[in-house]
């Protein structure tokens, strides 16, 4: 991707954040599916529905992966008792997390989360080993994506435009930063912490299997 490519998808996307805040809060939304939703667990319609909004630039996001993804999977995920959705949200350097979110997608279904959690495993690297090209180069071949479909995978005009309305959506669903995680449309927060922490989510998640 050339200096210029980056400038425009920075420009445009920054463009639809900042419209897309003005909008941010006037909706609930975050519990209903979305147009790309990439779930885990159990199956849509299920009783808990656990969303995520996060970023593969965002270094709060990365901690709870390795921090707090790992009980979480174990206890609720692999379990299917929660029906697990992430959603992208861009964050600064926006062009490097949309180009990330852009080879996740084009890794198809199957390799989407394995692209997502070692871009998330090994987001120090963007500033080593030859950039964030190199990073995300270095992801995109690890799953089979060689380098000039790297390059069509980037630059794609109709990934780009979708990624443009998973944004404005995601705003309007309320979340206006990440982490930002919703246990059937309520916010879950823990003062301080990298993300909710797994007691505070599991007493959201409980409560609700409890209805």
């Amino acid at each position: 991707m050339t200096r210029i490519d980056r400038w425009k998808m920075t420009r445009r996307l920054g463009l639809v954040l900042a419209t897309a805040a003005l909008v941010a809060g006037c909706s609930s939304g975050a519990s209903k599916p979305a147009e790309g939703d990439m779930a885990l667990g159990a199956d849509e319609g299920a009783k808990v529905t656990v969303v995520e909004y996060a970023s593969v630039t965002c270094h709060v996001c990365a901690a709870w992966q390795e921090e707090t993804w790992p009980a979480f999977k174990a206890r609720y995920v692999d379990t299917k008792k929660v029906r697990y959705v992430f959603r992208e949200l861009p964050t600064p350097p926006v062009e490097v997390a949309t180009a990330g979110f852009l080879v996740a997608r084009c890794a198809g279904p199957d390799k989407y989360f394995d692209v997502v959690h070692q871009l998330l495993a090994t987001q120090q690297e963007i500033g080593t080993g030859g950039g964030p090209r190199a990073w995300l180069l270095r992801t995109a071949n690890a799953v089979g994506i060689n380098e000039q479909q790297f390059e069509q995978c980037v630059r794609d005009t109709q990934g780009i435009e979708a990624m443009e309305g998973r944004i404005r959506a995601a705003q309007a669903a309320g979340a206006t930063g990440t982490p930002a995680f919703f246990v059937n449309g309520v916010q879950v927060i823990t003062p301080g912490g990298n993300g909710p922490s797994i007691d505070d989510l599991s007493r959201a998640i409980e409560a609700e299997l409890a209805k």
